[in-house]
């Protein structure tokens, strides 16, 4: 078997952080590393996560840590101490590579490396032809991704597991076995234990094939990726897509424009994502309705708002208050309310009042169910009304502030509409206010 030294081209004081979980593949990785630190003057850094669900799990982790020890290896772990989400694999593999990042940025490390080999590419293509996907995802997953700061290198893709686990009993290397790992419950496992050893049977070397079948999708999607690249200049604009101009593109770019939407929120890991998603997305950018949103993969969530489209990830943002407007008061919304003393400005940014017709203090608010506003020779209107005259998105609607009086009656809607109450130029007011 060969050393990886003929996979990656290592230099001089590379640091290297090696995601690790104390099974056959990534120790024969770390060893591997351990007989070229010295050629390279390598620093090396082992990051373990301990899931938490066997009662291995503290035996590997204690295991990792003595073995880092006595190699004179940097450890770094962690322990899960909580599941939330219906997708174990999913969540545990987002929490995985969240903490190998910081230990990456801990450590200043160029390279993180991961244990995945030939059999694991050959069970990802095959999972993701069956779910559906884009050429990106049909190739598998990549030998080296460039994440910015740092490179994901696995640098044992031309490997099977069986060379792993024989190059760990050639060179003595301990590790642990995860009986989880050959359960019927979960999908991979079933590709593991039933197609690839009628693969395996038909072709010993069937995991090059799939490399090189990874490799011509991945050059074929370089290609595609140019083509789409001229047309994101067109539909996207501070990562906002414009849809009467995405309307215009050809089918097959659509989708790979939406794919790129997608990337900054799953990146290397479009298993998550799959043809009905980029369905569900079309329908809704297709959709007559003026202001609609789907639910997403990992709490994201698609925002339709008139002519646009956004992604965004669902937090526990503050989506009511209610403040005593002072002379200076930032809103939850990243503007301003402030009274000013002279003010040029007359439009829906501004507002002049006077004391003798509204009872203070004026409070600074959220909108309310029913709230109404008595307009200038308009009557009343339903602010909810406003809000759909003035096309302002749904996900903005909650934070948007309203100004009252004492008495709870709405003398202003900043930015989009005066109210009965502001006042001229020319007329007496005393307090003036500008929104920014």
């Amino acid at each position: 078997m060969n050393c990886i030294e003929d996979e990656f081209l290592f230099h001089k004081n590379d640091i290297i952080v090696v995601g690790c979980s104390a099974g056959p593949d990534s120790m024969a990785l770390v060893d591997m590393l351990l007989k070229l630190r010295d050629k390279y003057s390598l620093s090396l850094v082992v990051a373990h996560v301990n899931h938490n669900l066997r009662e291995q799990s503290l035996q590997e982790e204690n295991y990792l840590r003595e073995y880092c020890k006595k190699n004179k290896i940097m450890f770094e772990c962690m322990m899960i101490t909580e599941y939330g989400d219906d997708n174990f694999h999913n969540e545990a593999r987002n929490i995985r590579y969240d903490f190998f990042e910081k230990v990456v940025y801990k450590y200043h490390a160029m390279y993180l490396m991961t244990a995945h080999h030939g059999d694991d590419l050959i069970e990802t293509i095959l999972m993701r032809i069956s779910r559906g996907s884009n050429l990106r995802g049909y190739s598998g997953f990549r030998k080296i991704v460039d994440m910015g700061d740092y490179k994901i290198i696995r640098p044992l893709l031309s490997y099977t597991k069986q060379e792993l686990e024989d190059y760990d009993k050639k060179n003595h290397v301990m590790y642990y076995i995860d009986d989880s790992n050959y359960k019927d419950k979960y999908t991979r496992n079933r590709y593991r234990k039933y197609i690839l050893p009628f693969l395996k049977e038909e072709d010993a070397n069937i995991h090059l094939k799939y490399l090189k079948f990874s490799r011509v999708l991945n050059d074929a999607n370089q290609f595609i990726e140019k083509e789409r690249d001229k047309a994101l200049g067109k539909v996207i604009h501070n990562n906002v897509l414009d849809v009467e101009n995405f309307k215009k593109l050809d089918s097959f770019i659509q989708k790979e424009v939406l794919y790129y939407m997608m990337n900054e929120y799953y990146q290397d890991d479009l298993i998550l994502i799959n043809d009905k998603h980029i369905e569900l997305l079309l329908n809704l950018i297709y959709s007559n309705r003026a202001n609609a949103f789907i639910n997403l993969p990992n709490e994201v969530v698609a925002i339709k708002t008139y002519h646009i489209v956004e992604l965004k990830k669902v937090t526990t943002e503050i989506t009511t208050y209610e403040v005593e407007l002072s002379k200076y008061v930032e809103l939850p919304n990243h503007h301003v309310i402030e009274e000013v003393d002279d003010l040029i400005g007359t439009g829906n940014d501004t507002c002049r009042l006077s004391s003798k017709e509204i009872s203070l203090p004026l409070t600074v608010r959220t909108r309310k169910f029913g709230d109404r506003m008595s307009v200038k020779g308009s009557g009343t209107k339903k602010i909810k009304d406003i809000f759909i005259d003035k096309k302002v998105k749904v996900s903005d609607r909650d934070l948007w502030p309203v100004v009252v009086d004492a008495k709870g009656v709405i003398v202003w809607l900043p930015g989009l509409k005066k109210s009965k109450y502001d006042k001229k130029k020319s007329e007496n007011y005393d307090i003036i206010l500008r929104y920014s």
